[in-house]
């Protein structure tokens, strides 16, 4: 009908779809659910507005308890940014098999390097379509609370170092303290320890440990 919205303020685009044509499927299809950790991780960063230009701020999140497992804060929006928090997740996590990783189709997701990364990790790409929140809504969701909890309740921000100190501050918060009702109302790092102790309980009564 010709009809559209107005929005408020400059718009600031970071999903950039890279330029060939050979992408990952999508393997999620919206479905964002997980039936133990380290099944099914999520991918997306954001900015922020601060005295000395745009910080990024890069988040890897799973599925299974919403935690957060990797993030970075840097300066670009470059492939180093996504890759970083990607590392941190591998090292935090030590996965091992049978993982899904989605993200967007931004070119940062989909580099070769990035690419190479995930295939020498054993985890499986997914990616969704360029443009389209509800393609990778959960980690939409996780860049809308850290907006709204951080970012604009305690700006103005004056440059990176601000930024990166406050988003390790409010990860440790989420992770560890923040009520989701999503699992139960309880933390994320209370939601997965309550799963491996059900797992021992499970090992025990049929005897394999």
């Amino acid at each position: 009908m010709g009809l559209r919205g107005v929005v408020r303020g400059k718009v600031k685009r970071t999903t950039v779809a890279a330029d060939h044509d050979q992408r990952p499927l999508d393997l999620v299809r919206r479905n964002f659910h997980a039936d133990r950790p380290n099944q099914l991780w999520v991918a997306d960063f954001t900015f922020v507005a601060t005295w000395t230009g745009f910080v990024y701020v890069a988040f890897v999140i799973d599925v299974f308890s919403r935690m957060i497992v990797g993030w970075r804060a840097a300066r670009s929006m470059s492939a180093e940014l996504t890759l970083d928090a990607l590392e941190q997740a591998l090292w935090a996590r030590k996965v091992k098999s049978n993982l899904i990783h989605h993200s967007d189709r931004g070119s940062q997701y989909v580099s070769i390097r990035y690419s190479e990364r995930l295939t020498e990790a054993g985890i499986k790409a997914s990616v969704g379509s360029v443009g389209d929140g509800y393609d990778n809504a959960l980690a939409e969701t996780i860049n809308g609370l850290f907006k709204a909890e951080v970012i604009h309740r305690r700006g103005p921000w004056r440059g990176l170092d601000a930024v990166e100190y406050a988003t390790l501050e409010w990860v440790d918060w989420f992770n560890n303290r923040r009520l989701l009702e999503p699992i139960g109302n309880i933390p994320p790092a209370e939601f997965e320890e309550a799963y491996y102790t059900e797992q021992e309980v499970l090992a025990l009564g049929a005897g394999l440990t």
